[in-house]
């Protein structure tokens, strides 16, 4: 019964829009631009505004403040300038490498999702593969130090 109902209801949407369709067709002839709207030909356009700039004053520029280290690194977590961290803006600092331990995209990470990482870079710290890192294989685990700051040059 409903699908009759249905049926029916589509076959009468389908009917108006052919209807709509024939009477909108039926207005402009084959070959033929519809009428434009004839433009008064006695207003002709000015000419652009001016202005006499002379002696005005504007609004002045802001002014450069220096922006310290901890202001940068809190304005670098506070998505939404409130000068207030929510909890939800600090965790999305760890998303992104929650993103990278979570190898089958479930947003669980497992035991063997977060040892892949470690196992992986033990793989690749023993370069003779006999299942134990000498000290020189593991001086090669140690996190790649921060570029130095280039110095300032102090120029007389």
């Amino acid at each position: 019964m409903v699908r009759a109902l249905l049926g029916g209801l589509a076959a009468l949407m389908l009917c108006a829009a052919g209807v709509f369709w024939w009477q909108g067709r039926a207005e402009t002839r084959e070959g033929t631009a519809p009428p434009l709207p004839v433009a008064d030909a006695a207003i002709a356009p000015e000419g652009l505004p001016s202005a006499d700039i002379e002696g005005l004053t504007g609004v002045a520029p802001p002014e450069a403040t220096s922006v310290g280290k901890e202001t940068r690194r809190f304005n670098l977590v506070d998505k939404d300038r409130d000068n207030r961290i929510s909890r939800t803006e600090m965790l999305s600092l760890r998303a992104s490498a929650f993103r990278k331990l979570d190898k089958d995209g479930n947003n669980l990470l497992t035991f063997e999702e977060w040892a892949y990482v470690t196992v992986d870079k033990f793989k690749s710290a023993d370069g003779n593969g006999d299942l134990f890192l000498t000290r020189e294989e593991f001086a090669t685990t140690r996190p790649k130090a921060a570029p130095k700051p280039k110095q300032k040059c102090s120029c007389k």
